[in-house]
């Protein structure tokens, strides 16, 4: 008789930037795979059932270790840590000041740091371990006026790979999603800033071979199959989800 229980039962997650868009979809996702799922986020007040909120801003280390500490104590544990929270940057480097680089590179890059230091003494628990980060087309495309999150990515991707070796031994993989334009609350606040919306929107579709935005679930997926036992031979890898924006070129 084959196993009827879900892939990811008895697992426990923990999910930052939980509060929508690609980290809503995916601790949902984790969490209809049978885990238990903590949604990490400054403002958990748009996490529904059945998920777990925990309010948490990845910028603060001292914030960051005690809710690890409370989830770990409060749900048995930590197998699965997506290192989903980030925020947008738009400018080149003549046009991005000093603070707007250290506020950009602190949440996207530390801010995994933080989480990950802190999780580790609980994933070295686990028998399924996995880390989950998210990169970006970014780290492996030239986009205009991307400068300071184009290089938080790029050293997402290397941090990612760092991080793979270095916990391979102790049994926990860790990989990364590289999505490409998201249908996401900030593209969305991007698309009403602009002067013609309806033609940004073209735009940015357009940028995908497959000529339409990546959804939250498109890269939920893949973040979930990474963090799925079923991917036990996989680590220090990216997954592209960008419709083939890295990798396909169509003709002119």
């Amino acid at each position: 008789m084959s196993d009827a229980r879900p892939e990811l039962d008895g697992l426990v997650a923990v999910v930052t930037g939980a509060a929508s868009g690609i980290g809503l979809a995916t601790a949902l996702e984790l969490a209809r795979r049978g885990a238990a799922v903590a949604a990490v986020d400054r403002d958990t007040a748009g996490v529904p059932e059945p998920l777990h909120a925990y309010q948490c801003d990845v910028s603060d280390g001292a914030a960051v270790a005690a809710a690890v500490e409370r989830i770990a104590a409060e749900l048995g544990g930590i197998d699965v840590l997506v290192n989903n929270a980030g925020i947008g940057a738009q400018g080149t480097v003549a046009e991005t000041d000093d603070q707007e680089w250290l506020r950009v590179l602190d949440v996207n890059v530390v801010g995994i740091v933080r989480m990950s230091a802190a999780a580790l003494p609980h994933l070295r628990r686990s028998p399924a371990a996995s880390i989950v980060n998210m990169c970006s087309v970014a780290a492996f495309v030239g986009l205009p006026r991307r400068a300071a999150y184009s290089a938080s990515k790029g050293a997402v991707l290397a941090l990612t790979r760092a991080m793979a070796a270095d916990h391979v031994g102790e049994g926990i993989r860790v990989n990364c999603v590289s999505p490409g334009t998201v249908n996401t609350p900030w593209v969305q606040r991007l698309l009403a800033s602009a002067e013609d919306p309806e033609a940004e929107a073209a735009r940015l579709a357009a940028r995908q071979p497959t000529g339409r935005l990546v959804e939250p679930d498109d890269v939920a997926q893949a973040v979930v199959y990474l963090a799925s036992p079923r991917s036990g031979a996989v680590t220090g890898t990216s997954l592209a989800v960008d419709g083939g924006m890295s990798g396909v070129q169509l003709p002119s």
